[in-house]
């Protein structure tokens, strides 16, 4: 997805479905409440429905947040479906 991004420290996916309808404040609500991190720190989250052709991506940049969007046009994201929790991805993934 952000092949050329290396603007974060790390990077979060959100295991499981996440109601991709919510925006900027309810996807931080989730990162804060459900998993206990920072959505202020320079680290990017990985949401993805239960569709799996979709996927949001919230970053602080700073001054403000950035929400990025994908969806694609055909097949699917391979997303973990095991429950509400959040798994760092190394550099290499």
């Amino acid at each position: 997805m952000l092949t050329d991004f290396k603007g974060a420290d790390h990077v979060y996916i959100a295991c499981g479905y996440t109601d991709l309808r919510q925006g900027i404040d309810g996807l931080a609500s989730l990162v804060q409440q459900q998993f206990e991190l920072d959505p202020f720190r320079n680290t990017l989250f990985l949401f993805c429905g239960r569709r799996r052709d979709r996927i949001k991506g919230l970053y602080w940049e700073g001054n403000g947040f950035i929400l990025i969007y994908k969806r694609l046009e055909s097949g699917s994201f391979q997303w973990p479906r095991n429950g509400a929790e959040a798994r760092e991805l190394s550099a290499q993934q």
